[in-house]
């Protein structure tokens, strides 16, 4: 791969990554309300999704997948059932009065809940999955023998720029979450944006078609 070729592609990558998506909103809600370190838990678990979704494209998967409308629309009622069931869960924890607490303590176990919810939402969105479909082959010779490879590559060097990206935008939202905790009832605030993202993340998937 020629070194313009690839600094395109990590230039295209970043602004991607930047640009207001489902992913990076989401992650910003939940650092707000959870703060920095669930918020960089979920983007592993969000940036485990991308390196799925990689290794389908290189192996051909994502082509079959695509190929058929049955595969695109199970996996797009499956996402978008997930996502309103957290959605719910949000919900029903503002209407309990869930406080947010300031303690830097989390739970083991709540970590890794949270590292699954994210390599779930990514998995379970055939956007993702159409997306890298479309993007990774643009930057790749498709008739070198090394194809394959040049995708997983690229795979990987999007999923740690978007890692990084991710993290900064968690820390980011945990000192901002620091600063107005303190207000009374932010915390079912919170959820209840928490709730409303996933939820129109759900809606948008449902609504979307196929490419």
């Amino acid at each position: 791969m020629e070194d313009k070729t690839f600094i395109y592609f990590l230039t295209a990558s970043v602004l991607l990554t930047l640009a207001p998506g489902p992913d990076i909103l989401y992650l910003l809600t939940k650092s707000l309300a959870d703060g920095a370190r669930s918020g960089i838990i979920l983007a592993c678990g969000l940036i485990s999704g991308i390196v799925f979704h990689t290794t389908l494209v290189m192996v051909g998967v994502a082509a079959l997948i695509k190929s058929s409308a049955t595969a695109m629309l199970l996996l797009k009622i499956f996402g978008a059932a997930y996502l309103l069931f957290l959605a719910f869960g949000a919900f029903k924890s503002a209407r309990e009065g869930k406080k947010i607490s300031l303690s830097k303590t989390i739970a083991k176990k709540s970590l890794t809940s949270l590292y699954k919810r994210g390599v779930l939402m990514n998995v379970l969105n055939p956007k993702v999955l159409l997306f890298f479909l479309a993007f990774l082959p643009q930057f790749v010779d498709l008739s070198s023998d090394s194809a394959s490879l040049q995708i997983l590559f690229l795979g990987f060097v999007f999923a740690a720029q978007a890692l990084i990206i991710f993290s900064v935008t968690a820390i980011f939202a945990g000192r901002v979450r620091n600063l107005i905790l303190r207000k009374k009832d932010i915390g079912q605030i919170l959820n209840l944006v928490e709730a409303a993202v996933l939820a129109i993340i759900a809606v948008g998937l449902i609504l979307s078609k196929a490419a």
